[in-house]
């Protein structure tokens, strides 16, 4: 969000939730199912599912936000140097309000102080936003 298009710095995602499991999980360990090393691949699957979960949370909500028909921006922020990212920004540009989202997975790792810091930081970067009334919430698998 925010990127002009001649910029360098898009990423592009691929949209199906089947295949971005194959190609996360499947694919690229490939090699293990050859080997019949299904426990050492449920090992990775394990290891790194927390994270990939969390993801496809943010996804789920962005699609959820997208359907009510209540926003006209929809999309996530981060810094150029990746420190600084905003898990969902919900913009309405007719109503002038913007809600800034941090999605975990675990209500209880939710920290909205974190979160208001960060809004600063995309503020002071992009500039934008600044005469909308805004809000800062946390979203988790409760939420759903």
């Amino acid at each position: 969000m925010f990127q002009k298009s001649a910029n360098k710095n898009i990423v592009y995602a691929v949209n199906d939730p089947f295949l971005q499991f194959w190609f996360r999980f499947v694919y690229k360990y490939y090699h293990f199912i050859e080997a019949n090393a299904f426990g050492k691949l449920a090992e990775i699957v394990g290891r790194d599912y927390e994270t990939y979960s969390g993801k496809m949370l943010e996804r789920y909500f962005k699609e959820v936000m997208r359907e009510s028909g209540v926003y006209t921006h929809i999309d996530s922020w981060w810094d150029r140097r990746g420190e600084n990212e905003i898990d969902i920004i919900a913009a309405d540009d007719l109503g002038k309000q913007v809600t800034f989202y941090e999605v975990k997975r675990q209500r209880k790792e939710l920290d909205l102080g974190v979160l208001e810091e960060k809004v600063q930081r995309f503020r002071e970067t992009t500039g934008m936003y600044g005469s909308y009334k805004t809000a800062c919430k946390g979203l988790s698998m409760e939420d759903m």
